[in-house]
């Protein structure tokens, strides 16, 4: 089957706005290089080229430093090696905050220059304008609220959000907004379970939770998290299912002994001239 032939069947947002109805929990995963992108695929719904790149690959603090040229370079790699599930880019801060018109220049290059199915965007009510905006225009969005990764210095840092009920009738108003102006699913992230239960049940679109409710439509992770690729401590939210972080560790002693001891590299590893040339 050629390259082309096999993305035609690659999901789209429709497709998975309409898992909602069928009751059983759909795969986003986070994938940001070739090689993850192309494992992911065979098990995902949804790859997501996250902004947590900043913090996996670069070893940024927050998302904040994420650029738009890194997105793009990611989503590109991820787009190329995945043939099978809805790529969405995040767009990063101060990308698409300004005005609905500059989030579209941003999701558009995105989509454009990626191949991407989707863009996600952080922001509750405030932002129910520019997704609309975007929407009308030909480009799917994902939403994100509850704890936003690139608001944390006006929200209180990373905590779990929606436990007083001022702040459960924003984030479900959030919630509301947002799926009116045409998101076609939303991350609800590190949320009183209860809120993430009753908004599952009140919008129309999936929920993709990260530390909300085990109800919610789908479920993200940070992929490297589940691998113990990244270093600990964990969020309570996080389930490690290998220990590859520790078994990449042992490889390289491993073969730092090997090649210390000159047991490295061997015969079997070197090129053997026809001729002795060595005089």
């Amino acid at each position: 089957m050629s390259r082309q032939a096999s993305k035609q069947n690659r999901h789209t947002a429709r497709d998975i706005c309409g898992l909602k109805s069928r009751k059983q929990a759909f795969v986003c995963l986070t994938a940001y290089t070739a090689t993850m992108a192309a494992i992911a695929d065979r098990h995902a719904d949804v790859l997501l080229v996250g902004d947590s790149l900043g913090m996996v690959v670069y070893g940024f603090d927050s998302t904040l430093p994420v650029t738009l040229d890194m997105m793009i370079l990611h989503g590109q790699a991820v787009t190329r090696c995945s043939r099978r599930a809805l790529v969405v880019v995040d767009m990063p801060f101060a990308s698409y905050q300004e005005s609905p018109e500059q989030a579209f220049r941003t999701a558009a290059r995105i989509m454009a220059e990626t191949g991407c199915g989707a863009v996600k965007l952080e922001g509750g009510a405030e932002m129910a304008q520019t997704i609309a905006f975007l929407v009308k225009r030909g480009i799917p969005v994902m939403g994100h609220i509850g704890l936003q990764p690139q608001s944390v210095h006006t929200t209180g840092g990373y905590r779990v959000m929606g436990r007083s009920e001022p702040e459960q009738e924003k984030i479900m108003a959030d919630a509301d907004a947002i799926s009116k102006a045409g998101a076609f699913s939303v991350v609800l992230e590190c949320m009183d379970e209860q809120l993430a239960v009753a908004i599952t049940k009140r919008i129309e679109v999936p929920t993709i939770g990260i530390g909300a409710s085990e109800s919610c439509d789908g479920q993200v992770v940070v992929t490297d998290d589940i691998l113990g690729l990244t270093p600990g401590p964990y969020p309570k939210f996080i389930k490690t299912y290998s220990e590859l972080g520790r078994a990449i560790d042992n490889t390289l002693s491993r073969f730092t002994a090997d090649l210390r001891s000159r047991k490295y590299p061997g015969m079997e590893n070197t090129y053997s001239a026809k001729k002795n040339i060595a005089g």
